[in-house]
């Protein structure tokens, strides 16, 4: 039997190298005004912008541009909503990584209504229920990591000792067009390559033993899984297999933000969120700096309290998928993905929380804070204990 699921609505899906040439048509299908929201330099300053403007140019549409130089915050939402709300936008797209396609999404979703985007944000304030109406949201990404081009949440961030993570968050949020052209990730350099990476494996193996996964979610990890193996380090080292990687790890990302929108995730994006908002580590190093650590310490825990629950069998066939065999035994499996995971995490040098100034001392703080809705949908519960335990191992 099939327990009954539920798929959210989903964006959309253009894929393949040379896509960004269809931009200026689609953009064209909600009318004659786009508000751009990019990153700072990586597209801006890529061949590829000249060429979109030229094109957006001879196609009649008026464009305004809204650069994002960080993790988005509310204040560069609201910024961006006060400047443009009553310019008569029809469509916004975002090109760019995680951080521009979020900041993007909350500002398509609040232009015609002209709020703060702290009226709707999740445990911050009033928490308004959002009504919309959303413009038209088109989403290209230029890493492969965050999978926002697929998710209907806008994650915010408000940095330092009392700050906070926390998405805006509805079904109209959701892109009318994610545009996935593996070319525009050529230009990524390695530190980023390999955090946007290990974001996206993070995603994909939380959301596959998450509570709220599903047989159709499953599929759609499984398949993702097995890109990441063929992918990252073809991307990485950048040799003569660099374009297939960058096309296996665009996809695989796509697919993580496809999974987590309709699963959920888990302790390693639980304690990304109080560490992102209280210390300045991006979140793909978060995930790609922890998600071994936080693996091992789910797997004691199952064997200690849960031996039946599927996540057991399901981390042992990620390390068949990972590592392209089958291990006789799910302890094997587990064994073997773990050491992947380690491994993976020492050869793209994902640096040590220590290298953003965190101190055990801080533990307490960051663990109070951990257990928003990724933690709820961790294959189980897990004790302070344990959870300070996954950040003491990457100290």
């Amino acid at each position: 039997m099939i327990a009954p699921f539920s798929i959210a609505r989903l964006p959309r899906i253009e894929f393949g190298a040379g896509g960004i040439k269809k931009l200026p048509d689609l953009i064209a299908r909600y009318g004659h005004r786009v508000l751009l929201v990019t990153g700072q330099r990586s597209f801006p300053e890529s061949p590829y912008w000249p060429t979109l403007l030229t094109a957006l140019e001879k196609a009649g549409i008026h464009w305004a541009q809204v650069q994002i130089t960080d993790e988005p915050s509310p204040q560069n939402v609201d910024d961006a909503v006060h400047q443009f709300h009553d310019q008569g936008f029809t469509v916004v797209a975002g090109i760019g990584g995680g951080s521009a396609l979020d900041a993007a999404k909350a500002i398509a979703g609040l232009l015609p209504v002209g709020d703060s985007v702290m009226d709707y944000l999740e445990g911050v304030g009033p928490e308004k229920p959002y009504h919309g109406p959303a413009l038209p949201f088109i989403a290209v990404p230029t890493t492969a990591g965050a999978g926002s081009e697929a998710t209907k949440n806008a994650v915010l961030s408000v940095r330092g000792p009392n700050g906070c993570k926390k998405s805006f968050r509805d079904d109209q949020l959701v892109p009318e067009y994610a545009l996935l052209d593996p070319d525009l990730l050529a230009s990524c350099p390695a530190p980023q390559i390999a955090a946007n990476a290990m974001d996206a494996l993070t995603q994909l193996l939380e959301s596959y033993v998450s509570i709220k996964a599903n047989p159709f979610t499953d599929a759609l990890a499984e398949s993702g899984l097995k890109a990441v193996r063929d992918g990252l380090f073809a991307w990485y080292a950048n040799g003569e297999d660099a374009a297939a990687g960058r096309a296996q790890m665009a996809y695989a990302a796509l697919l993580s933000g496809v999974c987590l929108a309709q699963t959920g995730l888990g302790s390693v994006h639980g304690l990304a969120s109080p560490l992102g908002a209280f210390f300045p580590i991006p979140h793909g190093v978060v995930c790609g700096t922890l998600v071994g650590a936080a693996t091992r310490i789910n797997l004691v825990a199952l064997r200690e309290r849960d031996l039946n629950n599927p996540a057991w069998r399901k981390y042992a066939h990620a390390g068949d998928l990972l590592y392209g065999r089958h291990f006789p035994s799910p302890e094997e499996g587990h064994a073997a993905l773990l050491a992947l995971l380690n491994e993976w995490t020492e050869r793209l040098n994902l640096p040590r929380l220590s290298a953003y100034g965190i101190q055990a001392s801080d533990f307490p703080h960051v663990v109070a804070h951990s257990r928003g809705s990724s933690m709820k949908t961790n294959p189980l519960v897990l004790s302070d204990a344990e959870i300070t335990e996954v950040l003491q191992q990457r100290l």
